[in-house]
């Protein structure tokens, strides 16, 4: 279902899959982490946070807490002290590098 399926239609954003999509990926930083870890595959909290730059502690926690729960993203803890967490793209989150692709092209064009 896209827009022209809508089009005439009197409907709620949040209702339709362009709001789940925006639910789900929607926000400042989510689209960056996902691009980040497409781009690395399998990523440290600390290099999130490095190569991201000015997310706070408390933002990247919750953005990824978030994505993790969407099913978009993976947390692997391995039980050593100090404690080692890992980030990577799930499967799903795969399905969305395409359309990720597409927004780099977009903006190489009209930068």
């Amino acid at each position: 279902m896209g827009i022209t399926d809508l089009r005439g239609n009197e409907t709620v954003i949040a209702d339709t899959p362009f709001g789940y999509t925006m639910s789900v990926i929607g926000g400042k930083w989510k689209l960056a982490i996902l691009y980040l870890l497409a781009e690395k595959q399998t990523v440290r909290f600390n290099e999130i946070q490095r190569q991201l730059g000015k997310i706070t502690y408390k933002v990247l926690s919750a953005q990824l807490k978030e994505l993790e729960a969407d099913g978009l993203v993976e947390r692997k803890e391995y039980p050593q002290i100090p404690p080692k967490v890992e980030y990577s793209l799930t499967p799903k989150a795969q399905t969305l590098l395409p359309v990720l692709e597409q927004l780099c092209e977009w903006g190489a064009q009209h930068r």
